[in-house]
């Protein structure tokens, strides 16, 4: 156990008093050091052990030690300085200095964490209104029209356990052009709280919790939903913040002291700086608050094409592309109607909203939001401003027939159950409210009463005492306790109703005196008849009629007006197929004998003609043949029409370096155009006289005035082509190149002419493998050789004449053209 004992403390000399600044500039302290002397005899906290007696035992005495300090009561600190020295620091409270918040708001006082002053915050308030427009937590404004689903704020450093405010956003405008908040997502913990627009740009919503609809108010593991005038309100009292929504505009506030300097999203960081609302989720600052507000993207199954990381949403213009008179609506926000708020909440931003609104989506009438979020704020201000009676009608709020519109009710309205409760605030905002001399019966309960009585099922104000009937059962409101009391309805005897005849069967119908007690009718039901209905012959239909006091029919076959046809009916001017090569319909003329509808025909015209590029081809089951594609229909550069068959290759007639092509791959005609590149040419390092057209025809080539080419390894990069599959990217492949030395001259001594071939050929070579993909999604693995060394390798000179080696010449360059036709049409194809 724990005692204390009187401890001696007497001051010596004077008291200085030293006054210090806290950061905040709040408070200011007065320092008093106290000499402290404790007599041998005194203990300043005894822990209850056995200890030496004599005056002198301090074995069982607590030191304090240099700078330490406690809490004494009035709001005093008591500071240990050294040995045997305390200062009392007694906290005295200045009134601070109002500071201006950069989001334009008032600041709000907030207890200092000492209990004993106060000091000056600007809230979190972020707002989002329009197609959408959004004021971050510091008051920077910018429109982005994104359609997917982003963070609106999220913490930095996690201390909330799965906290984050969300919106999603639509296009409003069936151009696509702007988008507009669709659902305002809140999560806290275990809940998903979701306020969706039934209908676009309206203030319809329903709300949701974990997927599931429920009823306002709703208050479950720490989050409270409610309905404040035409807002929806999500909050959170134990992190004091709160979340408004109507359908067209949404707020967001959260105090300074629990999220400043620790927000990210498209609200920005809450640090009354607006350098760095436009933070990327990196880190970064983007430029511009539009181009961040796409990298806020979040994972939504319901729109796949949303994924984060995409390329961004290009920012829209904020003036219209075409000249464009703003609506007299937004005028309002500078005028006098709005100017008792001009001191507290400056109107430009909304005012630019207004007109980018009213010109953009002129049809929609959004640019109302623009008036309303404004003077949401000034409300949130205390300013109140009924301004929508000065719209003409435009920007009306009509109220159900029971209640009536105010711009500045109270944010909750009293009602039956909470009117004892002086719930007093300044702020306001508009809604529909229950007249004067009328209250709420409950939040859930939303009937309007001139006395609290009852309120039953039926949703009918009682008072106490009244008797009533409901649900076939008498009640009484009684005042205390469950409050409506019922029990069954007694009816009356009546005489009881018998029915004869066949297929008549009694009935209960509603008694208009007492419509909880049926009375006793007679009633005609067919399907008791015993009499069925005969099946008549296709084309003509059963017909029936009651005789008057009977209940059962009689049945008769008369014809249907329509064309019978192999088991089928055809109703008159309809297509019969009776044979392919004929066109037949059904008249309206009707066979005497037969009573049924004359079918009419005639021979199908068939067309023989078929554009260039099409051939007639017969169709199986039908009369006339098909104009089918068998060839390549290509234009070329002079707009004059090519045909090509399946594999025929075929140069431009004005452009060799074009080459244009037909493939069928899956019975597909697929044509291409191909652009033959030239490998750089210079006429300035060509040796006179030299220059020539490759064997293509298309690019120049000549004898370089420097020293040929040794034989040499050149890489190049191409795509692999192989049975109609290509590689994915462009394979590093090598060949061979160069001049070997190759000669023939006269021998007077062999009177003959002396023959030395050598050619550049490869000396080491590698296989390798290429992946290659198919038309059909498939892979194959591909091998093909890379030269890794080339070098002059003699050869032996063909002993043909010089036709032969000419005409073998001839072949090459073809082949070699051929090749380069392919390579290229490849390239310029994928």
């Amino acid at each position: 156990s724990l005692s204390t004992s009187p401890m001696s403390v007497t001051t010596s000399g004077t008291t200085p008093t030293e006054s210090l600044t806290t950061t905040l500039g709040t408070t200011s302290r007065n320092f008093t050091t106290i000499t402290a002397t404790t007599t041998t005899t005194s203990e300043i906290v005894s822990t209850g052990l056995t200890s030496t007696s004599g005056p002198t035992a301090t074995s069982s005495a607590v030191t304090i030690s240099g700078s330490d300090s406690w809490w004494l009561c009035n709001c005093t600190n008591a500071v240990c300085i050294e040995d045997d020295i305390i200062q009392l620091v007694p906290i005295i409270c200045n009134p601070p200095p109002k500071p201006t918040c950069a989001n334009g708001l008032s600041p709000v006082p907030v207890i200092d964490e000492d209990g004993c002053c106060w000091h000056w915050e600007c809230d979190c308030y972020c707002t989002g209104w329009g197609d959408p427009h959004y004021m971050t937590f510091d008051g920077l404004y910018y429109s982005y029209q994104g359609n997917c689903t982003y963070v609106l704020v999220e913490e930095i450093n996690k201390k909330v356990d799965n906290f984050g405010v969300y919106i999603d956003n639509y296009h409003c405008d069936t151009r696509d052009v702007v988008s507009c908040p669709r659902t305002i997502i809140v999560r806290h913990e275990t809940q998903e709280v979701r306020i969706a627009t039934v209908k676009p740009n309206t203030l319809q919503v329903e709300v949701t919790v974990n997927k599931q609809p429920v009823a306002l108010p709703y208050k479950k593991f720490g989050v409270s939903i409610y309905e404040s005038g035409i807002n929806h309100v999500v909050e959170i009292p134990e992190l004091k913040m709160n979340v408004t929504y109507n359908g067209l505009s949404f707020s967001i506030r959260m105090p300074y002291s629990l999220f400043g300097n620790n927000t990210h999203g498209q609200c920005g960081i809450c640090n009354n700086n607006t350098a760095d609302d436009c933070m990327l989720p990196n880190g970064n600052i983007a430029e511009n608050c539009e181009t961040m507000a796409d990298h806020w993207q979040v994972d939504d199954p319901s729109k796949p094409q949303c994924s984060p990381g995409l390329n961004p949403t290009k920012a829209p213009s904020t003036t219209p592309v075409q000249p464009c008179k703003e609506s007299s609506i937004c005028e309002l926000l500078l005028g006098s109607v709005f100017e008792p708020c001009h001191s507290f909440v400056q109107p430009e931003k909304y005012y630019a909203a207004c007109v980018f609104d009213s010109c953009v989506l002129p049809s929609l009438d959004l640019e109302c939001s623009s008036l309303q979020v404004y003077a949401a704020t000034c409300a949130d201000q205390s300013v109140c401003i009924d301004w929508r009676s000065h719209t003409n009608g435009v920007c009306s709020y009509k109220c159900p027939s029971d209640k009536e519109y105010r711009a500045c009710g109270p944010i909750k309205e009293a009602t039956c159950k909470s009117s004892q409760q002086n719930e007093t605030s300044a702020k306001y905002v508009e809604g529909c409210f229950c007249p004067n001399g009328t209250m709420l019966y409950d939040d859930a309960v939303d009937v309007c009463v001139k006395t609290c009585g009852c309120v039953g099922v039926d949703m009918i104000p009682r008072e106490f005492g009244e008797k009533f009937t409901v649900d076939c059962q008498d009640c009484i409101c009684l005042e205390g306790g469950n409050g409506i009391v019922c029990e069954p309805h007694v009816c009356a005897k009546e005489n009881k109703t018998s029915c004869d005849g066949e297929g008549f069967y009694e009935v209960n119908e509603v008694n208009s005196e007492d419509s909880c007690c049926p009375i006793v009718t007679c009633k005609c039901n067919t399907s008791l008849c015993t009499t069925k209905a005969s099946k008549c012959a296709l084309g003509f239909e059963v017909h029936s009629h009651i005789p008057s006091g009977q209940c059962c029919p009689v049945y008769q076959c008369v014809p249907k007006r329509v064309c019978v046809h192999q088991n089928a009916e055809f109703l008159p001017n309809s297509s019969v197929f009776v044979h392919k090569c004929q066109n037949c319909f059904c008249t309206n003329e009707v066979n005497v004998s037969t009573q049924l509808n004359i079918i009419s025909c005639e021979h199908i015209p068939c067309n023989t003609y078929c554009k260039p590029g099409y051939e007639l081809q017969p169709v199986k089951g039908e009369c006339c043949g098909r104009c089918v594609q068998t060839k390549c229909v290509i234009r070329t550069a002079n707009n004059s029409n090519l045909i090509l068959s399946p594999g025929e290759y075929k140069n431009d007639p004005y452009n060799n370096c074009t080459i244009y092509s037909c493939s069928n791959i899956h019975n597909q005609l697929i044509s291409s155009t191909s652009e033959i590149t030239c490998p750089a040419f210079s006429e300035e390092t060509c040796k006179p006289g030299t220059i020539t057209f490759l064997p293509n025809g298309c690019c120049k080539t000549c004898t370089p005035l420097d020293s040929p080419t040794p034989c040499s390894v050149r890489e190049r990069k191409d795509f692999i082509v192989y049975k109609g599959c290509r590689s994915m990217d462009r394979v590093v492949m090598t060949e061979c190149e160069g001049t070997c030395g190759t000669f023939s001259l006269y021998s007077a001594e062999a009177n003959s002419m002396e023959h030395s071939c050598s050619c550049c050929r490869e000396t080491r070579t590698t296989v390798r493998k290429a992946e290659l993909k198919c038309p059909n999604g498939h892979t194959i693995s591909h091998k093909y050789i890379y030269v890794e060394s080339c070098s002059c390798q003699d050869t032996e000179c063909s002993s043909s004449s010089q036709s032969r080696e000419s005409q073998s010449a001839e072949e090459n360059d073809k082949a070699s053209t051929l090749n380069h036709i392919k390579r290229a049409i490849s390239l310029t194809s994928k």
